[in-house]
């Protein structure tokens, strides 16, 4: 009696080995499959972004604080205050009231200001098991201080505070020189923000979640009232939240980040390049060219008539050319006016 041969079942893969396997061919394989509205091995559309949760006012024990969530990219943002006495900063600085008579608010040297006497101090940590490649225990890693250098410098780029907020003041009752004459205005101190951004996980896509996080902590942020006491001879904080005050912001400059997967199709034997908006951590290992642009759409209108492009970062890749760049703005315009309504609360 014979038997015949059961045919062997083919090879296949499930999704997660697939991907750890082959990644490359695993997203071209989502991508190429349909060609009008391709769609990522996440579920989304090339174009489509994840949509920010933020929660503010966690921290109890901060001025201000955020958690931001995108996708699976979770971040804690709290802000501490210290205040820098004029008589520690180091030189003979003067502000410029000093000088010049000008109200702060049009004086265009803040940003020296604020960068020079550094009142602006970010710091970034991950968590342990935030990130596979994140090792507890060693040094700060060079993604983490990536981070903090791109975080400080468009904080500084943008003129995002105003040091009007930042000094503390005194006008003396009496002139000493001529108590005829009413005394001038004198710098006693400044507050010194710090701005501590710490990972619970990262699922690509990390500065824009950062900087959200910075965000919407700076808008939730209250500083004390900080006075000269004369009698004292030093500066003391009134513990009535009623005189507490919020900052002014400059603008509301918000980061799009995008990455562009190189690949082919097949059936048509022809190079084919996909924009992916918000990438995820899968999708940013796979891609070498990264674009960030980071528009700012001030006064609530979503339209290119209040559009300020306050930076564009590009890495890696000669994909994205002017006319792929123009669409990225128009893109990160969309983004600008979906993360607004969520930081005000609108969504």
């Amino acid at each position: 009696m014979s038997t015949a041969t059961q045919p062997s079942p083919a090879l296949t893969f499930p999704r997660p080995i697939f991907a750890a396997v082959s990644p490359h061919p695993f997203l071209q394989a989502h991508l190429s499959a349909e060609k009008k509205k391709p769609v990522r091995a996440n579920g989304r559309t090339s174009n489509e972004y994840r949509t920010p949760g933020i929660n503010t006012g966690s921290l109890t024990h901060c001025n201000g604080s955020a958690v931001v969530r995108l996708g699976n990219t979770s971040v804690v943002c709290g802000v501490r205050t210290e205040i820098l006495k004029e008589a520690d900063i180091p030189g003979t600085y003067e502000y410029p009231g000093q000088t010049a008579g000008q109200d702060s608010e049009q004086d265009e040297n803040d940003g020296e200001e604020i960068e020079g006497l550094r009142l602006l101090v970010p710091n970034v940590e991950l968590s342990t098991g935030s990130t596979p490649s994140h090792i507890p225990g060693n040094a700060p890693s060079t993604y983490a201080q990536t981070l903090i250098t791109r975080i400080r410098s468009l904080l500084h780029s943008t003129r995002l505070l105003r040091a009007s907020n930042l000094r503390i003041l005194h006008k003396p009752s009496t002139n000493p020189e001529d108590p005829d004459t009413e005394a001038e205005t004198q710098l006693k101190g400044y507050w010194v923000l710090y701005l501590d951004v710490f990972f619970i996980s990262i699922d690509g896509n990390a500065f824009d979640a950062a900087w959200i996080s910075i965000l919407a902590a700076l808008r939730d942020t209250l500083l004390p009232h900080a006075y000269f006491d004369e009698e004292y001879e030093g500066i003391l904080c009134s513990d009535d939240p009623k005189e507490a005050r919020r900052l002014a912001l400059r603008g509301l400059p918000i980061p799009s980040t995008y990455a562009v997967f190189e690949g082919r199709r097949e059936e048509e034997d022809e190079e084919v390049d996909w924009v992916l908006s918000d990438p995820d951590a899968f999708e940013e290992g796979v891609c070498r060219e990264i674009v960030t642009v980071v528009v700012d759409c001030d006064g609530g209108k979503k339209g290119t008539k209040d559009l300020v492009i306050r930076r564009v970062e590009k890495s890696g890749g000669g994909v994205v050319g002017k006319e792929v760049m123009a669409s990225l703005v128009k893109r990160s315009i969309d983004r600008w006016g979906a993360v607004e309504k969520v930081l005000s609360g609108k969504a």
